[in-house]
């Protein structure tokens, strides 16, 4: 069985070497945690010599050595030590838990703390609940050698792709606990405006159930009424609105089935043709030119995409890796592709503000910041400055949805309860006329 040389910190806070057998590294990391030893050095020396008697050889020969199963169980999770430890299975995660697993990792981060003692600390922590988990198996992965960003993918896939890439690239500048930081206020901010705009729907919703519930009574009593009414006056005839919401509303009862059918159908292939690789790019554009949810999409990869550059560049990251580490972490293809434009540019030796004005896609605002960051010295000062102005954008841009919100459905239900009240009341004073008449 190998040997593996340590230097390691005990919980006391001294130093201690030694040597230990185990059958690989990570069960070697595992000996020592279960020890209460923090590894600084961990290198394989030697490989045991065995130079035993040749009964106890005999008897080694004849049954099987238990470390190397113990391994192999501890390997797989189904081992007495491996089995609470290595759960099997992604674990799902809420958007909550999400921000306090990065707000609390991100303040030990800030405090001093290196990663796995921080992830160790909120694995004994028991007002974390769930997270617990999370912390520990991301913990053994990052212990084992694997990236912080490849251990999170691979624990759950509640972090999503933008989170991961983010983390990736806050190892790689080391500003983790920043990029950690400005990822938890990020997404605390679009939980809030999730939540806000929940609260500024539930009284348009209330309006359009009522409006439907309305719409409902007109089509299916009072119409028919009402044209049982006029048709039984004599010289009485239906106006011609009425009578094209009666063939509707007649159409509707016997073919309402189909047209659930095709609306149905027609969400599922649409789900298909956004989902499809091959028509991806056509819809990220289609994202960034819509009237309303354009500049939304256009401020937040703005926001995104200043910060994580002013976080790399303020740490030391050479430009042209930042531009790819950003890249990584931006999703809309449509954007990807221009930042590929950027990253060929300065790759060639244009300056950053010049690459950003050969795109033609980022605005002219964006670029004299980038510009006056390049002059001064001060880039990451620079596009901090920017990411907060259009901060202040993208939230005037939802707000203005918001509130756009209410009158738009009043003004629809308002015509559309409207139209069929005007049409009844002309209908009942035509009928009243022919009676005079």
């Amino acid at each position: 069985m190998p040997i593996y040389s340590y230097k390691a910190i005990s919980s006391s806070g001294g130093v201690q070497t030694g040597e230990i057998d185990a059958a690989d590294r990570p069960e070697a990391l595992r000996v020592l945690d279960r020890r209460g030893l923090q590894p600084v050095n961990l290198s394989e020396s030697a490989s045991k010599s065995v130079t035993a008697p040749a009964k106890k050889k005999a008897k080694n020969d004849a049954a099987p050595a238990p470390a190397p199963a113990k391994a192999k169980a501890a390997a797989k999770g189904t081992g007495k030590e491996g089995e609470d430890k290595s759960p099997e299975g992604p674990l799902k995660m809420k958007r909550p838990e999400v921000i306090m697993f990065t707000e609390e990792l991100s303040d030990m981060l800030s405090a001093g703390l290196q990663l796995e003692p921080a992830l160790k600390s909120m694995e004994n922590r028991q007002e974390l609940g769930g997270l617990k988990d999370v912390a520990s198996r991301v913990r053994q992965l990052v212990r084992d050698g694997m990236n912080f960003s490849t251990a999170l993918k691979r624990v759950s896939p509640s972090f999503g792709p933008l989170y991961c890439s983010l983390a990736a690239a806050g190892e790689a500048s080391g500003a983790l606990d920043t990029i950690l930081k400005r990822q938890a206020h990020y997404l605390k901010t679009i939980s809030e405006l999730q939540s806000r705009l929940i609260l500024a729907l539930i009284y348009p919703a209330f309006l359009v159930v009522a409006g439907i519930g309305v719409a409902f009574v007109f089509v299916t009593t009072l119409i028919p009424q009402l044209t049982t009414l006029i048709e039984s006056t004599p010289g009485g005839k239906l106006p011609a609105p009425i009578k094209l919401m009666v063939s509707a509303t007649d159409f509707l009862k016997s073919y309402w089935y189909i047209i659930a059918i095709i609306l149905v159908a027609g969400g599922l292939f649409f789900k298909a043709w956004k989902d499809n690789p091959d028509n991806r790019m056509t819809w990220d554009t289609f994202k960034l030119r819509a009237p309303l949810m354009g500049p939304v999409v256009a401020s937040r990869f703005y926001v995104q995409f200043l910060e994580t550059m002013a976080n790399l560049a303020g740490n030391g990251l050479p430009l042209l890796r930042a531009l790819e580490l950003s890249r990584d972490a931006t999703q809309n293809l449509a954007l990807r592709q221009q930042l590929n434009i950027v990253i060929d540019q300065v790759g060639d030796g244009r300056a950053f503000s010049k690459s950003l004005i050969r795109t033609g896609a980022f605005p002219p605002l964006l670029i004299d910041m980038v510009s006056v960051g390049e002059q001064t010295g001060k880039l990451d000062l620079s596009l901090r400055r920017a990411a907060e102005r259009y901060d202040k954008e993208l939230d005037k841009s939802l707000s203005r949805i918001m509130a756009l919100i209410m009158p738009t459905i009043l003004i629809i239900m308002a015509g559309l309860i409207g139209t069929m009240a005007y049409l009844m009341i002309t209908a009942i004073f035509q009928t009243i006329k022919n009676l005079g008449a």
